[in-house]
C-alpha cells in the first residue's frame, strides 16, 4: 500500500502544533486500516494534552487501532519523559505497521524503530523524509545545534531599506503582509527583539488577531544593555517578557536554551540581526518587499565585508509569494558556509 497520502495529511497535522509543543517536536499521526481508511489522527499538543500525536491518534481510533497501520512524521519514542513511550502504547493498541518519516535524533528518545521491531511490529522508515524534516526544522536544528531556529523577518522596500533617513518606518509593506507576519508571530515559541527597537519602535510583540488553539503568547526577548522605559508594552501581563541584558550572542543562546524554545521569530533591527548573521547564528530570512524605492535610508544588513563579488553571502531560495502586491521570500542561510 502507498501510504503518500497518509503522510502528507501527518505532516499537515503536525503543523498544527507549531508554537505549541516547545520543547517539543511538532509530530502528526495517522491511523489507518487495512483499506487506507483513516481510523484516526492527532498531533501534538502540550497546551491541550502531555499525550504525544501516537496516542492521540491511537486514543481516536479506540478499538480500530487493532491490526491497523500507524503513519507518523517522527520515529516513535522509546524513553520515559512526562508520558510514557510511545512505543509502548503502539504495541498496546496491536497496531501491525509503522510508517514514520525522519529518524529520532535525539538520543534520549532514539530507539523506538529497534523496540517495535523486537515486538514484530513491521516498521518502514524514511517516507517523505525531506518533506517532513522541514516542517520539523525548528527542533531539529535545536537537537543538532543546540541552539534554537532563529527566523529574522524583515520589511523593506526594494532598495533593502527598513526606515528613512529621518527614521520613519510605518508602513513600509501593506496590512496582507503585516497579517501574514502575524501568523507566524504565533507560529513561533518566542519573539526576539534588541533593546533599540523597544526604544524607538514601542512594539508589543503580541501575534493580533484570532488564532483557534492558543492559550498563550510567544516568550517577548529583549537582548541589550540599553536601559529600557518602564511603560514600555513589552511590560505588560500579554506574555511573559524576558531581558538579556548583554551584547554576547552565547549568552543570549545560552537563555533562550533555558527557556526551552524551539523556533525564534527574529524581529530586531539591523544591528542584531546582522550580528546574528555574522556569528553564524540566523537559519532563516523572511523578507517582505513593498513595491517601493527610498534611495537614502537604513539598510537592513549592515555588515562590512570584503568589496568583491567573491565573498558574497549566497543564501537557498525556498519559497516566494505575492501578497497584494508586495512579495515575501523565504531563504535558508547557509551557516558556516
Amino acid at each position: 500500500m502507498d501510504y503518500t497520502v497518509a503522510m502528507q495529511r501527518a505532516i499537515a497535522l503536525a503543523e498544527n502544533g507549531l508554537g505549541k509543543t516547545a520543547p517539543n517536536p511538532i509530530v502528526g499521526a495517522v491511523v489507518i486500516d487495512s483499506a487506507g481508511l483513516i481510523v484516526g489522527e492527532g498531533f501534538h499538543d502540550r497546551m491541550k494534552s502531555p499525550d504525544h500525536a501516537e496516542v492521540v491518534a491511537i486514543k481516536a481510533a479506540g478499538a480500530k487501532a487493532k491490526n491497523a497501520i500507524l503513519v507518523v512524521t517522527l520515529e516513535p519514542c522509546n524513553h520515559v519523559g512526562s508520558t510514557g513511550p510511545c512505543v509502548a502504547a503502539i504495541i498496546d493498541a496491536g497496531i501491525t505497521s509503522v510508517v514514520y518519516a525522519v529518524s529520532d535524533p535525539n538520543a534520549k528518545a532514539a530507539g523506538g524503530a529497534e523496540t517495535l521491531r523486537a515486538a514484530g511490529i513491521k516498521v518502514v522508515s524514511g517516507l517523505l523524509e525531506k518533506e517532513a524534516a522541514y516542517s520539523n526544522r525548528a527542533w531539529l536544528t535545536k537537537i543538532a545545534k543546540n541552539h534554537p531556529y532563529f527566523t529574522w523577518k524583515v520589511a523593506t522596500t526594494l532598495d533593502a531599506k527598513v526606515a528613512a533617513t529621518d527614521g520613519t518606518s510605518k508602513w513600509i509593506t501593506n496590512q496582507t503582509s503585516r497579517a501574514d507576519v502575524q501568523q507566524m508571530r504565533r507560529h513561533a515559541d518566542a519573539i526576539l527583539v534588541g533593546t533599540n527597537t523597544v526604544i524607538v519602535d514601542n512594539p508589543h510583540l503580541i501575534p493580533r488577531g484570532e488564532f483557534v488553539g492558543y492559550t498563550k503568547n510567544p516568550i517577548r526577548v529583549v537582548c541589550g544593555e540599553q536601559e529600557l522605559p518602564t511603560d514600555a508594552l513589552i511590560f505588560d501581563d500579554a506574555a511573559e517578557t524576558v531581558l538579556v541584558k548583554s551584547k554576547d550572542l552565547e549568552v543570549l543562546v545560552e537563555k533562550l536554551n533555558e527557556l526551552g524554545v524551539n523556533h525564534v521569530f527574529v524581529e530586531a533591527g539591523p544591528t542584531l540581526g546582522s550580528a546574528m548573521v555574522d556569528h553564524c547564528l540566523m537559519d532563516e530570512l523572511v523578507i517582505y518587499q513593498a513595491p517601493s524605492l527610498l534611495g537614502s535610508g537604513k539598510p537592513f544588513f549592515t555588515f562590512d565585508y570584503p568589496s568583491t563579488i567573491s565573498n558574497q553571502m549566497r543564501l537557498d531560495h525556498i519559497s516566494t509569494e505575492v501578497l497584494d502586491g508586495d512579495v515575501k521570500s523565504v531563504y535558508s542561510i547557509r551557516n558556516g558556509e
